[in-house]
């Protein structure tokens, strides 16, 4: 049976920060229901091209659906969830689940879009120049 504990999350969070740092994301770790790992993507450098600001990622499909950095990004996110401990003995013909937890990755939530933060402003057009900037859709 899949659970997943407070200090599992203690556990795994550092390698998820890292990979959220790496990248230039900003995102939450919680868990629901006692079974699932969950990481909300909160705002980034990356563009998820979300049409409501909003994005739940199937963990099993990310390779078909999403390109580039922002499968490499997915994928070592993914990876970091799992963590050393995971284990999947799944087997669906004979209706038997059997693994340490489940994994969901969200893009925003639906009442805060995600928020797309490039550093693409000028340096002579920031309030600081030493200061990275960025755009926050309205």
């Amino acid at each position: 049976m899949a659970y997943v504990s407070q200090a599992d999350k203690k556990s795994l969070a550092p390698a998820i920060k890292a990979v959220l740092k790496k990248y230039s994301m900003k995102g939450s770790i919680s868990i629901r229901n006692h079974s699932t790992l969950c990481v909300t993507i909160k705002s980034g450098a990356l563009d998820f091209d979300t049409r409501d600001g909003y994005e739940d990622v199937n963990v099993y499909w990310i390779d078909q659906h999403y390109a580039g950095i922002q499968r490499a990004f997915l994928n070592e996110l993914l990876d970091a969830m799992k963590g050393p401990k995971y284990f999947n003995n799944d087997d669906a013909q004979t209706d038997y689940f059997h693994r340490s937890h489940y994994t969901d990755i969200t893009i925003g939530k639906w009442n805060k879009p995600y928020t797309y933060m490039p550093n693409s402003i000028p340096a002579e057009l920031r309030a600081d120049a030493s200061k990275p900037a960025y755009i926050v859709a309205a």
